[in-house]
């Protein structure tokens, strides 16, 4: 079995990808060759799928997928090459309940990383499209927002992600932010999980239109 061959069972999910690929490109939040989209498509052991390096969001085609295992490595031989952050989509597809994970490099979440690095995270409360994200039922929510720093090491990376996905006082939830790179952010399932990113990119933006109205950071930064 080939590269290609091998991805024929997972059509629909392919196609699911695309279309969300041409999505988050059209909104100017997967340029050029950035970012990177996966689904669960095996639970035993665990299979993901996940596009591959190097591929035009706006323009993924059919073959433009690899399936990987719990360890970050294709599930057989001659496929192409995964994202080098292909762990962080495994970390996050360990955890229950999680299905999707989408990765983005908007402006927004890009500046507003390294605007907020020095506090470790950003709050997002009061809101009402944080009624957008699973579980939550009202305006009236604080979701803290995490950042880590960039790193070329993204298996220690992905380590201190599971740390905080898995910690039982304060679990990480909704997604997190890579200085000066981009957002992660999940779900139970793809549809879910584009609606997490639709909602945390709004937000995002929100947060950083507010710093330009009160004068806290200048026009010019985001110009």
């Amino acid at each position: 079995m080939n590269g290609v061959e091998g991805l024929a069972p997972y059509r629909p999910q392919i196609d699911a990808l695309r279309d969300v690929g041409q999505m988050l490109w059209q909104r100017g939040w997967s340029v050029g060759t950035s970012s990177n989209y996966s689904v669960v498509v095996g639970r035993d052991p665990l299979r993901i799928l996940i596009t591959a390096s190097g591929k035009d969001k706006g323009r993924l085609g059919p073959d433009d997928f690899v399936v990987v295992g719990d360890d970050g490595r294709g599930a057989w031989p001659g496929q192409a090459k995964s994202s080098a952050e292909t762990l962080l989509h495994v970390v996050a597809a360990q955890q229950p309940g999680v299905g999707a994970v989408l990765h983005t490099h908007s402006v927004w979440c890009t500046l507003l990383s390294d605007y907020f690095f020095s506090q470790g995270g950003l709050v997002l409360e009061g809101y009402e499209m944080l009624k957008g994200f699973a579980g939550v039922t009202t305006h009236e929510t604080r979701a803290w927002i995490e950042i880590f720093e960039n790193t070329q090491d993204i298996p220690s990376l992905a380590e201190k992600v599971r740390e905080r996905m898995t910690d039982v006082a304060s679990p990480m939830k909704f997604g997190y932010l890579i200085r000066k790179h981009g957002l992660y952010t999940w779900g139970v399932d793809l549809e879910e999980t584009r609606r997490h990113i639709e909602v945390m990119e709004f937000l995002l933006e929100c947060t950083g239109r507010k710093l330009l109205l009160e004068g806290a950071i200048s026009a010019a930064v985001v110009a």
